[in-house]
């Protein structure tokens, strides 16, 4: 049987900081939340922790004050994209497990030891996720657990991620979790996450060779 092209998705807040916020559904987070996800709540506070991760990795990856008040600029929206990541991340977890998918540590080591490879070295892997999609060095294993599991649940609805399917998929987690996002940040639109919108793209593709894995 011929198999389908496997491609690894990145999913980042930085690729989350183009799109609009995503507006209609919930608007009641409970005080001190920054969102409610599946009853669970993601406080202020770790909000806030997640954002000092990715500025004191960029602290850390460049050379004086003034590359830090650049990489500051570029990500000007950081705490909301940070938000949003952190949802998506659930959402997706929650999507993969109604399709009855998992991911193991040996998948994700061999995605990254190929991304290790392709970017030059550990180091300059990290710098990257960091600089392009807002991700700091100790959060990358999970980032390549996410993209595992969207490429697994769009190989599970044989479909690619992005299209209506999958979408459907994502949607259908959101509904189940009754996501509520404190106003502050924006509110969560179960309904527009069925949609394929190119003013979305919190999808993108590396090369599927470093995705690969058994059937």
């Amino acid at each position: 049987m011929h198999r389908r092209r496997r491609t690894a998705l990145v999913l980042s807040a930085a690729l989350l900081a183009a799109a609009p916020l995503l507006t209609a559904c919930g608007s009641d987070a409970r005080p001190g939340a920054a969102a409610v996800v599946g009853g669970q709540r993601i406080t202020v506070g770790q909000l806030q922790s997640r954002v000092s991760e990715v500025r004191e990795a960029q602290r850390a990856s460049v050379a004086d004050e003034t590359q830090y008040q650049q990489a500051v600029a570029a990500t000007a929206t950081l705490t909301r994209d940070t938000l949003h990541q952190m949802v998506l991340d659930r959402v997706l977890d929650r999507a993969a497990r109604n399709a009855g998918l998992s991911v193991d540590r040996s998948e994700i080591q061999q995605l990254r030891a190929g991304l290790e490879q392709q970017a030059g070295g550990a180091k300059a892997l990290e710098d990257t996720w960091l600089q392009r999609y807002g991700v700091p060095p100790r959060r990358l294993d999970d980032n390549l657990r996410l993209q595992l599991e969207a490429q697994k649940l769009a190989d599970h609805l044989h479909t690619d991620a992005g299209q209506p399917a999958f979408w459907k998929a994502l949607s259908e987690a959101s509904a189940e979790l009754h996501v509520d996002l404190n106003p502050r940040y924006g509110s969560w639109d179960v309904e527009k996450s069925t949609l394929v919108d190119a003013k979305t793209p919190w999808l993108r593709e590396v090369p599927a060779e470093q995705a690969q894995q058994p059937a």
